[in-house]
């Protein structure tokens, strides 16, 4: 991930506000960058990719992939992947439908609940991006590279 921007924590107020801390981050994102997102129920991870996925150019609206397990947006520059893990059972879970091959496969990777399994499923040079807050509460969003 290029570092356009200075900032690398925000206060976010609502969803659209996150929708677009989410295009504006699309813009330092290449191929191969592995995001991997982290927060509670209902914090905004989803709503950040959704900014991610258009940003990327991508015409396939992002949803989230919680039953789906993983959603592509290969008509986004570069190719994404949006993966929720917060399903999974266990690690061999996710490497069972392919965790591995996406990993070398050159796309972005957004990956909801990255933090399963101590986070253990996650490259090293995962960009993290932490979301607290909830319910009506503003959401502090960090970037930790």
């Amino acid at each position: 991930m290029k570092k356009i921007f200075s900032a690398t924590e925000w206060l976010i107020d609502d969803e659209d506000e996150m929708r677009r801390l989410g295009a504006m981050l699309a813009k330092a994102i290449e191929a191969g960058d592995v995001l991997g997102l982290v927060g509670n129920l209902g914090a905004g991870k989803t709503r950040l990719v959704q900014g991610i996925v258009q940003g990327l150019g991508s015409k396939i609206p992002a949803v989230s992939p919680t039953f789906a397990l993983v959603q592509e947006h290969r008509d986004a520059v570069p190719p994404t992947a949006h993966f929720d893990f917060y399903r999974l059972r266990t690690a061999d879970e996710a490497l069972g439908m392919g965790w591995e091959d996406y990993l070398h496969g050159g796309m972005v990777l957004l990956v909801e609940w990255a933090d399963r399994f101590d986070g253990s499923l996650m490259p090293p040079q995962t960009i993290w991006v932490v979301i607290t807050g909830s319910g009506e509460d503003p959401r502090r969003v960090r970037i930790k590279l």
